[in-house]
């Protein structure tokens, strides 16, 4: 742990009352409390930002690769048709291993 630092803050006095009844009733200091609200900030934020740069990134790939002229272009009609084909061969594939499984067990059976 590093060097320990004081810290002051106004608030509302109704605020503070509540807060430290709620400590007390958690038998916890409220410092306690207040350092993780202000560890559990803190990596939200860090998360956060994290991934706005991570997203900035993938919008510019995005870009990038839509303004290569070798990017294949696809109407929705052709990604839905895509789309059924693959489903239709998923769905074959599983027939012909309920086929396989049902054909196996009377054979497992003797």
């Amino acid at each position: 742990m590093g060097k320990e630092a004081v810290f002051t803050m106004k608030l509302e006095a109704e605020l503070r009352d509540a807060f430290m009844k709620e400590a007390e009733a958690s038998h916890r200091p409220a410092s306690q409390i207040v350092r993780e609200l202000m560890r559990d900030f803190v990596k939200a934020q860090t998360e956060k930002r994290e991934y706005e740069v991570w997203l900035d990134a993938e919008l510019d790939k995005a870009i990038a690769h839509a303004d290569d002229p070798n990017t294949k272009w696809y109407t929705q009609e052709e990604a839905m048709a895509d789309m059924e084909r693959q489903r239709q061969s998923l769905l074959e594939r599983l027939a012909a291993q309920r086929a396989a499984e049902d054909s196996a067990e009377p054979n497992a059976a003797e």
